[in-house]
Formats: structure tokens, C-alpha cells, sequence
């Protein structure tokens, strides 16, 4: 995976694994605007952060956060069915 282009979301991945708790993680770099990465969890819950500083935090259960880049919060409770 490292190296490899998403040019429709303009990013290209840098590097891939799984943690010691099994989840997987991917690094990302945005050229300019810097790097990221991404967890995707074996609870199915899955977190980004983004090179403007914002993250995303969703925990495939209907809750999810949002983080901007100026520290403001948005939670969302929901249902996922």
C-alpha cells in the first residue's frame, strides 16, 4: 500500500499496518496540505485525523464526533439501523 495514489481524494497512502490490539491503521499523505491517518477498529468503531487538525471519530453504533480544526465539537447520536 505505501505510495499508493487515491487522486480522487487527493491524498496518497504512506504506510499500513495492524496495532497490537489488531486494529488497522493506515497513514496518508496530502502533498501540501500535510499528512493524516486512519483506524479502522475491531468494534467497528473508526477514527481519521485530517492534516487541518479536524477528527472524526465514528463508533459503528449510531455516536459520532466530529472535532474542527479550531476545537469545536459536534457529537452525533443516532441509530445505525
Amino acid at each position: 500500500m505505501p505510495g499508493k495514489s487515491n487522486a480522487s481524494s487527493g491524498y496518497s497512502y504512506t504506510g499500513s499496518g495492524t496495532n497490537s490490539s489488531g486494529n488497522h491503521w493506515c497513514s496518508r499523505d496530502y502533498g501540501t496540505s500535510g499528512t493524516g491517518y486512519h483506524y479502522s477498529n475491531n468494534d467497528g468503531s473508526y477514527y481519521y485525523s485530517n492534516p487541518n487538525g479536524s477528527t472524526y471519530y465514528n463508533t459503528g453504533d449510531g455516536y459520532s464526533q466530529y472535532t474542527s480544526p479550531s476545537g469545536d465539537v459536534y457529537k452525533t447520536y443516532g441509530s445505525s439501523k
